[in-house]
């Protein structure tokens, strides 16, 4: 995998303070064509790194260049080799959304990783991971990818490093 080549690769996001999903939701659920319920703070409550006031973060958009299918494991494993790197799940797609949104190239669903055991569970046994869309109308989807789902290059994900440390 390889950075992707577009302006939106490499950006710092700041967060301002506690950041929950219900705020967020109530915030912003009318900027999406669809907005999935799934993603709230009761499901995604325990993720890896909790975002917290004055956090600074550098936000890294990967896109697939191989020509077959990876897997999410095989996508936590490059995140893990990154230096710095953190896991925000749900909180991550959406400090992107509301920061830097306009700069994610359409057609690409931007996925917001963290741990399989971190993500909520579905009734059907699937872990959820937060995904940011871009349409190409350009109007935007927060939805649900699987986490067992083999993915192709329409997926992107999203690589987070905290600037502090």
């Amino acid at each position: 995998m390889r950075k992707d080549n577009h302006e939106c690769c490499h950006r710092e996001v700041r967060s301002a303070r506690r950041f929950g999903l219900a705020t967020f939701g109530r915030e912003n659920r009318g900027q999406f064509f669809h907005y999935e319920e799934a993603i709230n703070d009761k499901n995604f409550s325990n993720p890896t790194h909790v975002l917290k006031s004055g956090d600074k973060l550098g936000v890294h958009a990967f896109r697939q260049v191989v020509p077959s299918a990876t897997t999410s494991e095989e996508r936590l494993e490059f995140c893990r080799k990154q230096k710095g790197n953190v896991f925000v799940g749900a909180q991550g797609a959406s400090l992107v959304f509301k920061q830097k949104r306009n700069q994610l190239p359409r057609g690409l669903w931007y996925g917001s990783l963290d741990q399989r055991e971190r993500l909520w569970r579905d009734t059907r046994g699937c872990y959820g991971v937060p995904n940011l869309i871009v349409l190409r109308s350009g109007d935007f989807d927060f939805d649900l990818g699987c986490f067992e789902h083999p993915l192709d290059d329409g997926y992107a994900f999203l690589l987070f490093r905290d600037l502090a440390g």
